[in-house]
């Protein structure tokens, strides 16, 4: 769907008039494009008290190819760059846009104990802010405040998402500002999802909070789903396949093609009376349309059998339907026909997998909530029932799974360019687009890259999250 404002304040003429009368001028997102590199500029890196991740960061610097300058806080990155032969410099204050503009912004505060020792972060950012240029990234890294070893350490932890989540706000121009907590011993596990965050696959994912545990290799130790250092960062998911509902359009043919791009066989299911879509969008992909309406009773046996020979190792519970209307003014039907779709459906489906072990050990579960399920929204109590109810199975869900390696998480979309909400009548879809920190609406393929990182074989240690890509929507914040 088209954003009219969006594209006349950023032509040449739009452009004058919005800097003449003081109007917001939304950034042009700059999202992940197959022909064009994924890394490229100068990251800075800073550091609190007895930092515990520059060894992994090293690692990651040197396999996505940056180069890097280290601010007055991270004294101890030079050395370890230099030894590691990787290309580096300071960062200085005095001249910090000597340097030219900075690509991203990556603090390490995973030592920080006390909230005395938060300073680092007021001295990192206020230096290299002003150098971080268009759709820059900003990374802040942690440890998740309920795994230290005391109430203090706890405090100064809890205390990295105002400042992560402020710096979204603050930097605007499409840049987006993201924590990471990384559990200890967990570091080995943190590459995928650092290169999601630092590339433009992450362009609409801003002011999040993601925990890396620890993977417990030994349950899952000949499942073709685990991490290895021998898979293909391009074709992560070649030889997997991967199940996608709701798949005919939108969104869902979003997902479906990020999956398939990734070397993923998609296997789409659909209601059939959506089945000539659903097949136009699977032949364009080689991969496999199932014409199924998955709230029909036998839809999980029927989904089962189809997948039963060669089994599955990602599930994407995309589909869903909306039945607006007022608690009082909503029928038994009504309220029933969307709890059934959007989260029964996911229940039942994914019994029959597990139960059968067509889910293969080591797999992925990722399902679509909604920041109405976070957030409720007028008119749709039906709706933020079903995707709140989402948001409790993958919680609830993540550490049955454990034992099996698979993970389950959930992606929560704000608002997104579809064919659904261009029906959302003209002021309520200008609200939606403006409030968030990017001042504009997703596109599906936002949703699908993010749902490609969760099925990654490097995010193993991510699962019970709930991942927002709304731009940083100021509802439910």
């Amino acid at each position: 769907m088209n954003d009219s404002y969006l594209n006349f304040v950023n032509s040449p003429f739009g452009a004058r008039l919005a800097r003449s009368l003081g109007l917001p001028k939304p950034e042009v997102l700059h999202r992940y494009r197959a022909d064009q590199p994924e890394f490229g500029g100068m990251v800075a890196l800073g550091a609190g008290r007895e930092p515990h991740l520059l060894e992994a960061l090293a690692n990651l610097v040197a396999s996505i190819g940056v180069t890097s300058v280290a601010h007055e806080s991270a004294g101890l990155w030079v050395p370890l760059a230099n030894r590691r032969g990787l290309m580096t410099g300071r960062f200085e204050a005095a001249d910090g846009g000597s340097h030219g503009r900075l690509a991203a912004l990556l603090f390490d505060a995973s030592g920080i104990e006390d909230s005395s020792q938060l300073e680092p972060l007021h001295g990192f950012f206020h230096d290299t802010l002003r150098s971080l240029g268009k759709c820059g990234r900003i990374v802040v890294l942690g440890r998740p405040p309920e795994s230290c070893a005391n109430p203090r350490q706890w405090t100064a932890q809890r205390a990295l998402e105002g400042l992560t989540r402020s710096l979204g706000k603050e930097a605007r121009r499409g840049i987006t500002s993201n924590l990471v907590y990384v559990e200890r011993g967990a570091e080995s596990g943190i590459e995928a999802t650092l290169r999601f965050f630092l590339s433009p696959r992450s362009a609409y994912v801003s002011g999040q909070v993601v925990r890396i545990g620890c993977v417990n290799e030994s349950s899952t130790a000949n499942s073709p789903a685990l991490p290895s250092s021998a898979f293909d960062w391009a074709q992560p998911l070649a030889g997997r396949r991967a199940v996608v509902t709701g798949a005919a359009r939108g969104i869902g043919a979003a997902i479906a093609s990020a999956l398939a791009a990734e070397g993923a066989h998609v296997i789409g299911v659909d209601i059939p009376s959506a089945r000539d879509a659903l097949e136009a969008t699977l032949r364009q992909l080689n991969g496999t349309a199932l014409a199924f309406d998955i709230a029909a009773p036998e839809a999980p046996a029927q989904i089962a059998a189809a997948l039963d020979e060669q089994g599955v190792d990602i599930v994407v519970h995309n589909a869903g339907i909306t039945k607006d209307k007022t608690i009082a003014k909503m029928t038994d039907a009504a309220w029933q026909h969307v709890i059934d779709i959007n989260l029964s459906a996911q229940e039942r489906i994914d019994d029959a997998l597990l139960a059968a072990g067509i889910l293969r050990d080591g797999g992925r579960i990722v399902t679509v909530s909604s920041i109405s399920g976070i957030a409720g929204n007028l008119g749709q109590t039906n709706y933020a029932t079903s995707k709140a109810g989402v948001i409790g199975r993958v919680q609830s869900m993540a550490p049955h799974l454990r034992a099996r390696g698979i993970t389950i998480n959930a992606v929560a979309p704000g608002f997104i360019e579809t064919q659904m909400t261009a029906k959302i009548p003209l002021a309520i879809r200008e609200a939606g687009r403006r409030m968030n920190s990017m001042s504009q609406g997703g596109q599906p393929v936002d949703v699908a890259q993010t749902i490609a990182w969760l099925a990654h074989p490097g995010s193993a240690g991510v699962s019970g999250q709930i991942v927002r890509v709304c731009g940083q929507s100021l509802i439910g914040a």
